[in-house]
């Protein structure tokens, strides 16, 4: 794979470290843009308590809008037109600044 592996590991053999190895795989596997945007998904969950954690659960993040898989229309209705602008703004009181600019709630399949 072109771009795999960074000059000093080509003057190796192609031998690569550990941190290398989790490097690239984090990168290629998109777990890294995951893992550095968990601080947020934490937050999300610390804002809204661990029940409704369970039903409204946070998977995705990105430029400051938050997605939330919800299971219920019930709760879709809830989040998005009572309590959703509550919890993000809690989500950021938890980060200390103004990460999440909007949440958007879509209904399990």
């Amino acid at each position: 794979m072109k771009g795999r592996y960074s000059r000093k590991e080509e003057g190796r053999g192609g031998v690569h470290s550990a941190q290398d190895a989790v490097r690239d795989f984090l990168r290629d596997s998109g777990l890294g843009e995951k893992l550095r945007d968990w601080p947020v998904y934490e937050a999300w969950r610390t804002a809204i308590g661990a029940d409704l954690s369970r039903r409204a659960r946070a998977v995705d993040f990105r430029r400051g809008e938050l997605i939330v898989e919800v299971e219920s229309a019930a709760h879709h209705a809830e989040l998005s037109n009572f309590t959703g602008e509550r919890y993000r703004q809690l989500t950021n009181q938890h980060l200390g600044r103004e990460t999440v600019r909007k949440v958007t709630f879509k209904l399990k399949r």
